[in-house]
């Protein structure tokens, strides 16, 4: 019998568990301070569902299959049907090769990186202790339902979002959460997210929400539905259509006349796949694909580990970095800055005795700044630490007793200085003093610390103030101004106060437009206001990981590329949902499987360096598919105008086979090419690049069909080899056509061809001329005749860049258009 929903409370959300009161949640919930039965809590769990995470699984056979769905492998299977149609069989296995490869290459690319969900449930904690039928027992976590009381310990996991109800206090690692750095102290009455880690305190708590619907669930959630569209995949789409548009216009015309002749259908699958075949970038995919993997390797080298291929291209066009603070910007060190003295006479006796209030076993932050403060380290020599007392939430102060070489006692402590200050019982002038001193540092954005010294019976002794606070990295400010070059505008995002936030980016150079989250997400301003202080605003302050997902949707709604910078659990949905989501250093497991690029290095000159190879990259897929529309308009509109007004075939099918092979897979070599970096983002603008393939695709026709009409007219003697010759040609002007594709400039201009794509054309050439010399697959042609081919090509290439050269000046001097 399924259990009636109605006879339970609805679903705590985290807010009301933070407002609400013990005794409101307990009546809600129905339960009390003995938890539940078991018999209970397996009716609960039909209700609620178990304590995991839910994945919407996928089909992989399905998920493989689609990427044999859509425009451009539609053409490559009607070829290979009608290669099986026509029984040429060494055609079909060719193009079916290709379309495997191609559905391969996407399908594991994808698969490797869409462990996201995975990566969170990691962050779940396994077992739970909770008190069912008045005893304490262990449980999965999967198996507690809210209503459960539990108990939390030092080092346990927290399993669901719970409401502190007994015990003294909890040091929460909540960092994989929020991303702060220090441990957050929790109290009766406090909320606890589920995936924290407890590193002080034990305590009593009652468990509000389970599974999809804690505070990690909804990130999970986020995290299933986040995910900007590829600009990558886009473009490619729209490449697809635009060459099928061309090829059932033309193959309409041609199928259109040959019927009219009256040729037979045999005949006429045999001209259609010609066209088919010639009209398609066949191996397009598996090149950029090469060409992405190759730059991989290269970012891989400057500390930047790629995820996502195809984030490659979206981190060219990128024109908005939203970076933290914390450890990208700044170091991620608490380092002692200003020291203000009061009964110590100088800075180094404060900050001795400060370090010997301190230990360095302790692991503690603060501890560790203080010391690494103390420039003279033998300073400390004289004297031994008897005992220590670390910092804990109640007393917001650390205490040791030291014994100097003399054999005298004292001791030390430092902490909070409100808590110093009042156990040094201080004057109300003194008073004054430090609370002027807490406020101008806290105005700044730095933490303060006092210090005390007590010996014997005497007094606390209030020795000074130490203030903290976290440097901006040395390369920050150069790093900033280096991206400002490259058009990419930063915004610096942080969980601290918004005074913290303005000096740090007063100190980087960012502008001091800083504007606080809850100013707004949760403030006045409609929709559009909110809108435009997104856009103009030069960092955010006080954000919550939450809000990092919601800037991020509204920079893309207004037309940016945006790159979003995380480390936490909670950070997942912004970086999925980033046009690059970027893990930093020492960043959760669910961020890291979230992001598309995760970084090894610190610092934000490692995504500055990124950008660059992306933007490197990015060129060499731009080269490639302008050459490549560039060929197949040439290849596609020669083959049906000689058919058409000359009633031959010009080449035959398994050429044109051939073609597509020896054209592209050796320009995978185009993934090491030497490019230049452009000083602005690089994003598809497909009406120039359809304008510049269109321009050099009308030139390259007006080439080869000059050719074929030379021949036709003035060497007569040589149509029974037309094939070949004709073969070699598309060969030869198609890969000096790269020459020409692969820069805005002159060709013969810097930078010059890499040496391995170099090569590749060369050793291309070569076979393809030893194939016509010796008549492998083909008839032969004269070694003079193969001569006088190349010596025609290269006269045309060098007009044609020409040509070309001046066209991009001339766009660009009068548009300020970009190659793109």
């Amino acid at each position: 019998m399924t259990p009636d929903p109605d006879l339970y409370a609805p679903i705590v959300d985290l807010n009301e568990a933070e407002k609400s009161d013990i005794k409101t949640l307990f009546k809600k919930l129905n339960t009390g301070i003995q938890g539940i039965s078991n018999q209970e809590a397996e009716t609960r769990i039909k209700i609620y569902g178990p304590n995991a995470l839910q994945e919407k699984q996928v089909n992989l056979i399905l998920k493989f299959l689609s990427y044999f769905w859509g425009p451009i492998p539609w053409m490559i299977e009607i070829a290979a049907v009608l290669a099986v149609l026509s029984k040429d069989f060494d055609t079909f296995v060719i193009i079916f090769a290709m379309l495997l490869i191609n559905g391969l290459i996407g399908f594991f690319e994808e698969h490797q990186a869409s462990n996201a969900m995975e990566a969170l449930k990691k962050e779940l904690a396994n077992e739970a202790r909770v008190l069912r039928d008045n005893k304490w027992q262990e449980v999965e976590a999967s198996n507690l339902v809210p209503g459960d009381i539990v108990h939390i310990k030092l080092g346990d996991v927290i399993a669901a979002d719970i409401k502190l109800i007994e015990g003294k206090y909890l040091s929460v690692d909540q960092s994989a959460m929020t991303g702060e750095s220090l441990p957050v102290t929790k109290k009766v009455g406090d909320v606890a997210y589920s995936g924290s880690i407890v590193k002080q305190g034990e305590m009593t708590a009652l468990v509000t929400a389970t599974g999809i619907n804690t505070y990690l669930g909804k990130t999970a959630k986020l995290v299933q539905s986040a995910g900007a569209s590829s600009h990558f995949q886009e473009t490619i789409m729209r490449i697809g259509d635009f060459l099928i548009i061309v090829a059932l216009v033309f193959g309409g015309i041609l199928i259109s006349v040959e019927l009219l002749r009256g040729i037979e259908l045999f005949k006429l699958l045999t001209f259609v796949l010609v066209l088919i075949v010639a009209s398609i970038p066949v191996a397009m995919p598996a090149v950029l694909s090469v060409t992405l993997a190759m730059g991989a390797m290269d970012l891989a080298r400057v500390k930047a580990l790629v995820t996502k291929l195809q984030s490659i291209e979206e981190m060219a066009g990128v024109d908005v970095l939203c970076s933290d603070k914390t450890g990208t910007l700044t170091e991620n060190k608490i380092k002692v800055g200003e020291i203000f003295t009061f009964k110590a006479h100088n800075n180094s006796e404060l900050l001795i005795t400060a370090a010997l209030a301190s230990n360095h076993d302790n692991g503690d932050t603060i501890d560790l700044a203080v010391l690494s403060a103390l420039q003279d380290k033998n300073a400390m020599q004289d004297n031994q630490q008897l005992e220590f007392t670390p910092f804990d939430p109640i007393s917001k102060r650390t205490e040791a007793t030291i014994q100097d070489v003399s054999g005298n006692r004292f001791k030390v402590s430092k902490g909070a200085p409100q808590v110093i200050m009042e156990m040094c019982k201080l004057d109300k002038k003194e008073s004054t003093r430090v609370n002027q001193i807490i406020e101008n540092q806290a105005s700044k954005g730095y933490r303060t610390l006092g210090v005390a010294k007590k010996s014997g019976d005497d007094n606390w002794q209030f020795m000074g103030i130490l203030s903290l606070y976290d440097p901006p990295r040395e390369d920050s400010k150069a790093t900033i101004t280096a991206a400002e070059h490259y058009g990419l505008r930063v915004k610096m995002i942080t969980g601290d106060h918004i005074a913290i936030a303005k000096q740090i980016a007063a100190q980087l150079g960012l502008g001091t437009n800083i504007v606080s989250a809850d100013e707004i997400f949760n403030g006045s301003s409609d929709t559009e206001t909110s809108m435009q202080k997104i856009e103009k605003a030069d960092g955010f302050a006080q954000v919550f990981p939450e809000h990092k997902y919601k800037i991020v949707k509204a920079l893309q709604s207004m037309g940016h590329y945006v790159a979003m910078t995380g480390d936490g659990v909670n950070d997942a949905p912004a970086l999925k949902q980033a046009d690059v989501g970027i893990a930093v250093p020492g960043a959760t497991n669910a961020a890291r499987a979230a992001a598309a690029l995760v970084l090894t290095g610190h610092g934000l000159s490692t995504i500055v360096k990124a950008i660059e190879k992306a933007r490197h990259i990015f060129q060499r897929m731009l080269s490639y598919v302008i050459y490549r529309i560039t060929m197949t308009l040439d290849i596609m509109v020669f083959v049906v105008l000689a058919m058409i007004i000359f009633n031959m075939f010009p080449l035959t099918a398994k050429m044109i086979v051939l073609l597509a092979l020896m054209d592209d897979i050796p320009i995978m070599a185009i993934a090491t090419d030497h490019t230049y970096i452009s000083s602005k983002p690089v994003r598809w603008k497909m009406k120039k690049v359809l304008t510049s393939s269109g321009m050099l695709g009308m030139l390259a026709l007006i080439e080869t069909f000059g050719l074929f009409l030379l021949i036709h007219y003035k060497a007569p003697g040589l149509l029974d080899n037309i094939q070949t010759i004709m073969f070699l040609q598309l060969i030869a002007s198609g890969h000096l056509m790269l020459f020409v594709t692969r820069t805005e400039k002159f060709f013969w201009q810097k930078p010059y061809p890499s040496r391995l794509l170099f090569l590749a054309i060369i050793i291309t050439q070569i076979l393809a001329a030893i194939m016509a010399g010796l008549g492998l697959l083909m008839s032969a042609i004269s070694w003079n005749v193969i001569a006088l081919i190349w010596g025609y090509n290269v006269i045309w290439v060098l007009g044609i860049g020409i040509i070309n050269g001046l066209v991009n000046k001339h766009w660009k001097s009068q548009y300020n258009i970009e190659q793109v």
